[in-house]
């Protein structure tokens, strides 16, 4: 029975959530009662506790993680100060005429901003609340709509530069260094946030255009789902370059110095934030008033973030002091298949588990106790974090209890039901699967730019 005891506590946590307990604490908090338990009764060493201390104080220290609130920032930036919305607004004029139009802009919008923020949630609500009305007012098909605007909400959780990379960047670089040490290889590779941006960049390309595809199919083969506008008033050149080039360029800075070596991604954090800020300024939206509330948002949202990194860590202390790492390796090695079916099983877990657990949670809680163990079976680090997150993005999208489709729901207007936002989502469920399914049985298209770096 002593052996089960991490898998008690990993049930435990999961019960804590589902009752609605905050993450953070709960974690702390069923991690204290196991290991108060086994101390009382010989089954725990105390002794584990006092690593504690240096485990926040690394996390204090992290220099990766400082890229965080500096993400964050960047994107509350683009968001409060309106210049999301005006992009929106050109490029709905831009493409406006055409048949399905405004579905293209949500789109390319929507992935820009999703690239700034990287927060599901945020991007969700903030395309919900300035495009939904809009491609209800000219006639799209309530489903569509909706549909388009959950699943250019989740790709935050893959186009970079995005805080869910960052974070997974960190901790599978941990679990590649604790594998090769348990191989026996003392001078270990390491992986770095920039590999995992670098390896996202074609699987989340190659998932914007088969969004672009599906909304051109989609508009070409029933108009009345997606009909053209007649009374767009014309947009200007200068005016298309003014409102994308700003954001493109700043995405371009960021990432370019990342991939050219100038910069790590804590540096480029540091650069993509000083821009929006710079960009929010030159376009005069900036006010005292809304620069306080942009500190104060990615204050909570930074704490938020650390708060669960120091209750996950406290978590993952105690689980492998009750065996728990050998106890999912001796799993894994007994599954038929070998590495692929240790992997197929802990995609599947992933994918039920975003369900009831932010990506922030799963990065920090199931990460550190699988990653390892699947490291060390042969598998690459970079395809396993591309993987991990597409496949939340896909959790985050599907019904019913997708986070992304809760987000569009508390901001959505009672003339589009829930039945049309689930319903609008299947069609890009089944483009994240078959990327998913393409990048399984082609690993190249996520290792094949890391390995030029």
């Amino acid at each position: 029975m002593l052996e089960w005891l991490p898998i008690f506590m990993f049930a435990g946590v999961c019960g804590a959530l589902l009752l609605g307990y905050p993450v953070a604490f709960t974690l702390a908090g069923v991690a204290l009662l196991f290991a108060s338990g086994g101390i009382l009764t010989d089954n725990f060493d105390p002794a584990l506790l006092k690593v504690m201390p240096e485990r926040v104080y690394g996390t204090m220290s992290n220099q990766t993680l400082i890229a965080v609130p500096l993400f964050v920032l960047m994107g509350i930036m683009l968001e409060r100060t309106g210049l999301a919305e005006r992009l929106l607004d050109t490029m709905a004029r831009l493409f406006g005429s055409l048949s399905g139009g405004l579905g293209f802009s949500v789109v390319v919008v929507g992935t820009l901003l999703a690239a700034s923020t990287g927060i599901v949630g945020a991007t969700v609500v903030a395309m919900g609340l300035m495009s939904l009305p809009s491609m209800l007012k000219r006639g799209y098909d309530p489903s569509f709509a909706a549909g388009t605007i959950c699943a250019t909400g989740t790709l935050g959780q893959i186009i970079p530069p995005s805080i869910a990379l960052v974070l997974l960047g960190d901790v599978l670089s941990n679990a590649y260094q604790q594998s090769q040490i348990r191989l026996g290889i003392f001078n270990p590779k390491t992986i770095s946030v920039g590999d995992l941006f670098v390896g996202a960049l074609l699987p989340g390309l190659l998932l914007v255009f088969l969004y672009l595809t599906y909304v051109w199919l989609r508009s070409y083969l029933n108009p009345f789902d997606a009909p053209a506008q007649k009374d767009v008033h014309k947009v200007s050149t200068f005016e298309v370059l003014s409102s994308l080039l700003p954001p493109i360029g700043l995405m371009v800075l960021v990432l370019g110095s990342i991939i050219i070596g100038i910069a790590t991604p804590t540096e480029a954090a540091g650069v993509g934030a000083i821009g929006a800020t710079c960009l929010a300024l030159f376009s005069r939206r900036l006010s005292f008033a809304v620069f306080q509330e942009v500190l104060v948002k990615t204050l909570q949202m930074t704490s938020m973030v650390f708060l669960i990194l120091i209750g996950a860590s406290f978590f993952s202390l105690v689980f492998r002091g009750y065996g728990g790492e050998e106890l999912v390796q001796s799993l894994f090695e007994q599954l038929p298949g070998g590495a692929f079916g240790a992997m197929l099983l802990v995609m599947a877990v992933v994918f039920l588990l975003g369900f009831i657990l932010d990506f922030i949670e799963i990065t920090f809680v199931v990460v550190p106790i699988v990653g390892p163990v699947l490291l060390i079976m042969g598998i690459d680090p970079v395809w396993l974090g591309i993987m991990i997150a597409i496949n939340l993005q896909t959790s985050f999208l599907t019904p019913p209890f997708g986070f992304a489709l809760f987000y569009l729901r508390s901001v959505a207007p009672e003339s589009v039901k829930t039945i049309d936002i689930y319903k609008g989502v299947i069609p890009y469920i089944g483009i994240q699967l078959f990327v998913l399914a393409m990048l399984a049985l082609f690993p190249v298209i996520v290792t094949w730019l890391p390995s030029l770096m």
